[in-house]
């Protein structure tokens, strides 16, 4: 049972949310595992344009299955509220998710509501991080920078893996080689780096961008592909992934799929690399 937490410096677009929503959907599709996502933003709606086309409907239907849980927009409320009086178990938080692929991929949303009540909720984020830890086998936190630094120490320190979000540009490199100075986390190999909307066809692949910043493991990419970005704004990456799994060798999507594994693969070794020396 490992946390995976998706971070940036927040200065500039780096495709964090697309990428987690494209490794999650991939793992969930490829394995077995029991994967929860947290959205840790306020009225945050990029996840849920990648996962469904919103409706007002009460009772929700997941991919693999209904979803008969609370309403979407109750669901980090009720819970927050349930932790808070000790009401709740790990294995109850499906009670307040959003189900994508029955027993394999939930979501729990970002708070919908009034911004004075998000900032009370936020507090209680590293609860309910450390709490799904002990129910799901990978708990991926899309890590907003509106929370405040001390909440964002506090679940990158409780994280089992850090992947670092930049762009790919000379200045975001730069600025991200400074934090590692400032932020030792950074530097640890509990962080991985990963390039979200990566083009291929740049200066800056992924070889070169690892020798300039002297990293001894190649940096992980996610690259841009407009069939994931159509997809990501309709609410079917789901269906996205399904249908490339036995994508063909000569299809123009096969190097983005091929790097979504390569991300997701080197995701799961750093994190069992990191329990065995543990």
């Amino acid at each position: 049972m490992s946390i995976v937490t998706f971070w940036s410096n927040g200065k500039e677009e780096t495709g964090k949310t697309l990428s987690l929503a494209a490794i999650t959907t991939y793992l969930a599709v490829e394995h077995n595992y029991k994967i929860l996502i947290i959205a840790t933003g306020h009225k945050d709606e990029i996840l849920n344009r990648c996962f469904w086309k919103e409706k007002k409907e009460k009772r929700n239907l997941g991919l693999f299955g209904p979803n008969t849980n609370v309403g979407m927009e109750d669901g980090i409320a009720g819970l927050s509220k349930a932790i808070k009086s000790n009401k709740v178990s790990a294995e109850n938080i499906t009670n307040y998710t959003k189900i994508i692929f029955k027993d394999r991929l939930e979501i729990l949303q970002s708070y919908k509501g009034e911004k004075t009540e998000y900032e009370e909720i936020k507090k209680i984020y590293p609860d309910i991080i450390n709490l799904a830890n002990n129910h799901y086998d990978l708990v991926f936190v899309d890590l907003d920078k509106e929370l405040k630094p001390e909440i964002i120490d506090t679940i990158l320190g409780n994280s089992n893996l850090i992947v670092a979000n930049i762009a790919q540009r000379l200045s975001s490199i730069d600025r991200f080689m400074e934090l590692k100075e400032e932020i030792k986390i950074l530097k640890s190999k509990k962080t991985l780096i990963l390039i979200g909307r990566h083009d291929r066809f740049s200066k800056y692949t992924a070889k070169n961008i690892s020798r300039y910043m002297k990293e001894r493991n190649l940096v992980s990419t996610i690259p841009y592909n407009t069939l994931f970005f159509e997809a990501s704004e309709e609410g079917r990456v789901p269906d996205l992934f399904m249908s490339i799994k036995s994508i063909g060798e000569d299809d123009i999507n096969k190097f983005f799929v091929s790097e979504v594994k390569k991300t997701a693969d080197n995701i799961m070794y750093r994190l069992q690399d990191l329990s065995i020396k543990m």
